[in-house]
């Protein structure tokens, strides 16, 4: 047998060889989070293997986009997944309300739990985590995945990791990218899910958007959403209270994991605690801070009260504010929307925006 042929035989073996061992990293399923800060419509134009949308927050909010973003996440063959953000009233209660809300699609969609600081009267208690995702276990048959920042991994009960996935927030930076098949400390904390920017730009949509990945397959993405294969009917719910406005409380020590167009003055005008000098930021600098960072107010200030007795968001106009200074370069033009405000440039003290 000649050299030549030796080396041809050498070279197909290598190409089989390559051929038959597939990178880890293939099977990595790349997707985004959305809510009603995103178009109704994202879901049915962007680039994504899966789609997890904003259901529900509180005991009274539902996102108006719901439907429409996980009917395009459905109809195009995608991984669907729904959370419900952490109000931090009666957890039960908040957990009836996602489960009624999003239970035409139990057992084919994931379930999430959002734990974050922002509007979260809870934050801090390991045990409100705990009754939230045994109820929705109770009634679905499904343990919900838990998403919350690196820093507060702490917060998740030993308990609940044992049966609920992890979907943990961190950035690297806030660099305008593409997804990533090993963002900044990639598989670190035994995570299922990881977000690793939100200031993500892909094919299909013009704007910043949320960026996952999965470490799993659509098959092992459908055991989490419906882990006995099985559509486990939820039963009718006890009558819970009609939900209570927020009671103010004072502020110190209170934190906020800042967003996307975050600025620190925007925070203290959500949160109603001022002065801006009073928050410490990691940087040492208030105008220097990145979405995912945790902000903390060392002032005396009193949490606003922001939420009213409907669970309608509201936040009432102080002196000087615009409505980009208050919701992010990011939020203002849906607020303006929301609020049918013909001329966005002019808001004015006192005035309620809802959002």
């Amino acid at each position: 047998m000649s050299r030549i042929t030796h080396r041809l035989f050498a070279t197909l073996a290598l190409l089989l060889a390559m051929l038959t061992v597939t990178p880890s990293a293939m099977a990595d399923m790349r997707g985004i989070d959305v809510s009603g800060w995103q178009s109704p419509t994202v879901t049915c134009t962007a680039d994504y293997d899966f789609a997890v949308v904003k259901a529900t927050q509180g005991t009274g909010f539902t996102n108006g986009y719901m439907t429409s973003q996980a009917q395009c996440v459905r109809q195009r063959g995608k991984s669907l997944g729904f959370y419900h953000y952490a109000g931090g009233g009666n957890a039960t209660a908040e957990a009836d309300h996602f489960v009624n809300t999003i239970r035409p699609y139990l057992g084919s969609a994931v379930l999430v739990l959002d734990w974050e600081s922002y509007q979260n009267s809870a934050w801090g208690s390991s045990n409100w985590i705990r009754v939230f995702v045994n109820r929705v276990h109770a009634r679905t048959g499904v343990w919900p995945l838990v998403y919350t920042s690196a820093a507060h991994l702490w917060q998740i009960p030993s308990d609940v990791r044992a049966h609920c996935g992890l979907w943990v927030a961190q950035y690297a930076n806030n660099n305008a990218t593409g997804y990533q098949t090993r963002p900044w400390n990639y598989g670190r904390y035994g995570e299922a899910m990881r977000q690793y920017t939100s200031n993500g730009r892909i094919s299909g949509y013009a704007g910043p958007l949320d960026l996952n990945y999965f470490r799993g397959t659509a098959a092992q993405w459908n055991k989490y959403a419906n882990p006995g294969n099985t559509n486990t009917p939820a039963p009718t719910p006890q009558p819970q209270p009609s939900p209570q406005p927020s009671k103010p409380s004072t502020g110190n020590g209170y934190s906020v994991v800042a967003r996307s167009g975050d600025t620190i003055s925007g925070i203290a005008a959500r949160t109603g605690l001022w002065p801006v000098t009073a928050w410490s930021v990691p940087s040492g600098n208030i105008n220097r801070i990145w979405p995912g960072q945790t902000v903390t107010y060392r002032g005396n200030g009193t949490i606003a009260a922001n939420v009213n007795a409907t669970g309608t968001r509201i936040h009432v106009v102080k002196s000087g504010e615009t409505l980009s200074g208050i919701f992010g370069a990011s939020g203002w033009q849906r607020v303006a929307q929301l609020n049918n405000l013909r001329n966005p440039n002019l808001i004015y003290p006192g005035q309620q925006l809802r959002y």
